[in-house]
C-alpha cells in the first residue's frame, strides 16, 4: 500500500506487531519529512483493507501517532501531518544542543557522549 510515502509493508510472520510497522513507517515518514506538515493520511479503513489488516489494528497505530503529536485527526476530514511534529523536532535538537554543551563541559569525548545516547534511546 502506498501511504503517501512509500509503500507500507507488513511482515505478517515477523516478531514486531502489526500496529507498530504501521506506526513506525509513518513517523519515520513524517520525521523525514516526507510527508509534509497538513499532509493526509489514508482513512483507517483503507489502510487496514490494503494492508490486510483488522481496522482496529491501524486505528491503535494512529492513535499513538496522535499521542505522540505525529499526527492530528480532524474528524470527517481525516487524519492529518500535525504541525506539532516540527515543534518536537526543534525540542530535541535543543535538548541534544544542551547535552552536547554539558558533555564537553564536563570533559567527555564525543565518542562516550554518543554510547551514552545509544545506551538510552536503547532503554
Amino acid at each position: 500500500m502506498r501511504g503517501g510515502c512509500g509503500v507500507v509493508k507488513i511482515d505478517h510472520q515477523g516478531e514486531t506487531p502489526p500496529y507498530e510497522q504501521v506506526r513506525v513507517h509513518y513517523a519515520h515518514a513524517i520525521s523525514n519529512r516526507e510527508l509534509p506538515v497538513g499532509a493526509k493520511l489514508p482513512t483507517v479503513r483503507a489502510l487496514a483493507k490494503d494492508l490486510g489488516l483488522a481496522v482496529n489494528t491501524v486505528a491503535r497505530a494512529y492513535r499513538e501517532l496522535e499521542e505522540a503529536g505525529l499526527v492530528e485527526t480532524r474528524g470527517r476530514a481525516g487524519t492529518v501531518v500535525s504541525a506539532n511534529g516540527d515543534s518536537n523536532r526543534e525540542r530535541v535538537r535543543a535538548a541534544a544542543a544542551q547535552y552536547a554543551a554539558m558533555s564537553a563541559e564536563l570533559g567527555l569525548s564525543s565518542q562516550e557522549a554518543m554510547e551514552i545516547v545509544r545506551a538510552a534511546l536503547r532503554t
